[in-house]
């Protein structure tokens, strides 16, 4: 009777050594889960590291010359700004980015709040309409609005920039589902409070939705900050170039196309966007799983 007990007893030792099938299968699933975050990371801030790196290389070192710069310098941002007029750029282009922050700011919120709670005939058409405003592509109405432009005679002006992104219907959308968020019973003890229809929302609306208002915070920056075609077809004068435009310059201003001061200037171009998402990080994800729950 004691061999089978001895024989035993190495086996049950074995199966408690190795994990239980469900877990060994959740461990790959993390794992493949992880990997593909790790693949997903690489490939999104590969190139802007390899930027970075290049702008701080040397003028004597070679850019494909390995991938860590030998002698790391800040030269080449002096350069950039030495190479064309890079202040007045960004300048231009905060006066756009400002202006688009605070029109979608305020827009976007009233709109949101007219096609989230206000019952007014014709409300679900708007609506509709809105939403199918989102299936046409930017160039597809392009010559329209740059002839409404010239005809208003803002053509070569920073006005003539921000008008047409003075509001974003998918920045209503946000405002609206993040309307749609707030209890009704919240809304019914403000009017028994005897709060009007203004005092409702800057007091209750507004307040319950400062996620959603940095989404479109970050987002109106975003897209007065990067755009580069209707500023191509509206900008003449070379003096009112926002930042984008002003960078399609950098490589004919000087005589030798210069990857790392092209590099430079591009992350020049990108350091105010990453500032303002990560002072506002914690407010955007709050924000996009507002906009989440009912759109």
């Amino acid at each position: 009777m004691s061999r089978p007990t001895s024989a035993s007893a190495p086996a049950s030792a074995s199966a408690s050594a190795s994990p239980p099938p469900g877990r060994a299968r959740r461990r790959l699933g993390l794992a493949a889960r992880y990997g593909t975050l790790l693949l997903m990371l690489v490939v999104m801030l590969g190139p802007i590291v390899w930027q970075f790196l290049t702008s701080v290389r040397g003028r004597t070192e070679n850019v494909y010359d390995g991938v860590l710069p030998t002698r790391p310098t800040l030269d080449n941002y002096v350069r950039v700004a030495e190479s064309f007029p890079l202040l007045q750029y960004v300048g231009n282009t905060l006066v756009v980015a400002v202006l688009a922050i605070t029109s979608n700011l305020l827009f976007a919120a009233m709109g949101g709040y007219a096609l989230s709670r206000a019952a007014w005939k014709g409300r679900e058409v708007v609506f509709t309409v809105l939403v199918a405003t989102l299936m046409f592509p930017f160039e597809s109405v392009m010559i329209s609005m740059f002839l409404t432009v010239r005809e208003m005679g803002l053509v070569d002006t920073l006005i003539g920039v921000w008008l047409p992104g003075a509001v974003s219907v998918l920045n209503i959308m946000i405002m609206r589902a993040a309307f749609l968020a707030v209890p009704k019973e919240v809304e019914e003890a403000a009017v028994l409070d005897g709060a009007g229809e203004w005092a409702r929302f800057t007091r209750v609306f507004v307040p319950s939705a400062r996620g959603a208002l940095a989404v479109v915070c970050i987002t109106s920056f975003m897209g007065a900050w990067d755009d580069f075609l209707w500023p191509l077809l509206v900008l003449t004068d070379s003096d009112h170039y926002t930042l984008q435009l002003g960078l399609k310059t950098l490589a004919g201003a000087t005589t030798v196309n210069d990857q790392r001061l092209i590099a430079a200037g591009a992350m020049a171009a990108l350091l105010p966007m990453m500032l303002l998402f990560f002072a506002l990080q914690r407010f955007f994800f709050k924000g996009v799983g507002e906009g989440a729950v009912k759109l």
